[in-house]
């Protein structure tokens, strides 16, 4: 029977450590490709991820009946309006289980300035690594490559942080 040397034990274990950090949505350089989704906002547009390229990106999976989610809702809302004419766009996705008629209330009443979809059947949260707890959130730089994840209410000071390097960011550079 062979055993292993040192070596090769010690790569066997990087090697799984790099297939766990790869389905968890995480890798050695911080970034992901974001899956090619469409999502359908409250009034029936379609807006795929392809055509938002070369923006800045928060996708926020939320519900409304998420206490830190609604919570969160006016900074988010106050994010958006600060960075949103220097490229920064943003997807409000509700939760597959979050009741059509509660988000298009909730959205109403708060006059959401930005794009909220209904994720009805529960793919867009698949594609985004099966996305369970609210809220999630997600900054997608202009290439298309998740940089961030939040779940949980970020500490916005820092996200502002992240979306002003991200917006300087000249297309192809690395930051």
């Amino acid at each position: 029977m062979h055993r292993p040397t040192r070596f090769q034990f010690i790569h066997r274990i990087a090697c799984l450590l790099s297939i766990i950090l790869m389905f968890s949505g995480l890798t050695g350089c911080g970034r992901q490709t974001a899956p090619n989704v469409s999502f359908t906002d409250l009034q029936g547009n379609k807006i795929s991820m392809e055509q938002l390229r070369g923006k800045v990106v928060m996708v926020n999976f939320w519900a409304t009946s998420c206490t830190t989610c609604v919570g969160e809702m006016p900074e988010m809302v106050e994010t958006y309006e600060k960075y949103h004419a220097q490229g920064l766009e943003y997807v409000a996705v509700a939760m597959s289980y979050d009741p059509s008629n509660y988000v298009l209330n909730f959205t109403e009443t708060r006059k959401l300035p930005f794009k909220v979809a209904l994720d009805v059947d529960g793919k867009l949260a698949q594609s985004f690594g099966d996305v369970k707890l609210t809220p999630t959130t997600f900054v997608i730089d202009k290439q298309g490559n998740i940089i961030k994840k939040y779940v949980g209410a970020p500490e916005f000071h820092e996200l502002h942080q992240l979306l002003e390097t991200q917006l300087g960011a000249q297309p192809g550079s690395v930051s």
